[in-house]
């Protein structure tokens, strides 16, 4: 399965879909992110944490997880394959850059050949690109 950033966060961070989306870890044996996904789910922390939507230590506690998750998944790296599928998906779909980033990531994991594979997303403009592009869009 691919992870986007916005379903990665409430595995580390209380939210209402926490749950389900444990569950769906929990299935997964290879789960795949893109390469900024630790940057973006820092970034998530750190503003929750100074919106005080979160007190210091389980703030502390969600990155240190955060990170022992990325050292076991798999990472789809910046490359150049990367930014051309981005910047196709950005002519194709509604998307923003990063979230074309994502997309196009998850389209090189898969080899352009997304039919069957999870893509788990929490972003609604996201998971109706992905959905076009031949995704299983969870949860």
């Amino acid at each position: 399965m691919f992870w986007d950033s916005s379903a990665v966060i409430p595995l580390f961070l209380p939210e209402a879909r926490s749950r389900a989306l444990t569950a769906l870890l929990s299935e997964d044996t290879e789960p795949v992110v893109w390469w900024l996904t630790p940057v973006e789910c820092h970034s998530a922390v750190q503003r929750r944490q100074r919106e005080k939507a979160i007190p210091g230590n389980p703030a502390q506690a969600a990155l240190a997880r955060l990170e022992a998750f990325c050292e076991d998944v798999d990472q789809i790296s910046a490359t150049d394959p990367v930014r051309r599928r981005a910047i196709r998906l950005l002519s194709t779909h509604a998307l923003r850059a990063g979230d074309a980033l994502q997309l196009a990531a998850a389209l090189v994991w898969c080899e352009e050949n997304p039919q069957g594979e999870r893509f788990i997303c929490l972003d609604d403009r996201l998971r109706g690109a992905a959905r076009a592009e031949g995704f299983d869009v969870r949860p």
